[in-house]
């Protein structure tokens, strides 16, 4: 039944955040991007800090080990950035300005395959985040596949603009990036048997998830809040987030 769960889990994940992106990839559907984007923070913090942090140390293993995992985690995720090999691709004031960790649109558009391989690695991972949340109590897979689905919404329109500006068709682009989305459910059911089998690494790779779950939130959602200075703008922000955060306590029925 779980890994059943995990299957479902990673492929509705996949479906509607490339379908949410199909259509905020419009002009007009834009805006509602900036509006996602403080959700998806407070929502990947809540998780993290409320839910796998705490079932990661009130587990067997060495909490000296798991703080080693989280930092390690953190700094590899900055690396990997720092070298270009994962991305985050998000919205900036509704229009269709997008930026790409270093690689304006028009770079990006010399080519969409390399947008492709490095979102079924990213989503693979994804994949593996589910699962091992599932492994642990179904609550907490689903407060975190709502996690990786808001955070993926916004990606994914990043994506399927890049991949438009590289030529792409927008139904050739939706069913590439699906074919990259599906490695969430093989990197679920390889996950599922992995943590299943040697359940000693769980905790650990719930340590891992909350690492990069703190990690996208603090360096790509937040500081895109940021830049907005005015009281008017910045008001409605610090709710989302909030409603992010309220978000993933009644998805588990409250705090724990």
């Amino acid at each position: 039944m779980t890994l059943s769960y995990i299957v479902l889990a990673n492929l509705l994940s996949t479906l509607l955040s490339l379908g949410f992106a199909a259509l905020l990839s419009f002009r007009y559907l834009g805006k509602l991007i900036d509006r996602l984007v403080p959700v998806s923070a407070g929502l990947l913090l809540a998780t993290a800090i409320t839910h796998l942090l705490p079932e990661a140390f009130n587990s067997d293993a060495d909490p000296f080990k798991l703080g080693w995992v989280i930092l390690i985690g953190i700094l590899g995720l900055f690396v990997l950035e720092k070298l270009a090999l994962i991305h985050h691709t998000h919205h900036h004031e509704g229009d269709l300005h997008l930026h790409h960790h270093g690689h304006d649109a028009h770079e990006a558009g010399r080519g969409g395959m390399p947008i492709l391989i490095g979102d079924a690695f990213h989503n693979f991972a994804d994949g593996i985040v589910i699962a091992g949340a599932f492994l642990v109590d179904t609550q907490l897979g689903v407060v975190s596949t709502l996690a990786v689905m808001a955070h993926e919404i916004p990606h994914e329109v990043g994506d399927f603009m890049i991949l438009l500006n590289a030529g792409f068709t927008r139904r050739r682009a939706f069913l590439f990036n699906l074919i990259s989305g599906l490695s969430a459910v093989v990197g679920g059911v390889i996950g599922y048997f992995v943590l299943d089998t040697m359940q000693a690494l769980l905790p650990y790779a719930l340590a891992i998830a909350a690492a990069s779950f703190i990690y996208i939130a603090l360096s790509d959602l937040l500081p895109e809040m940021m830049r907005r200075s005015s009281l008017a703008k910045s008001l409605p922000e610090v709710g989302l987030v909030l409603l992010g955060v309220l978000i993933a306590a009644l998805a588990t029925g409250g705090v724990h």
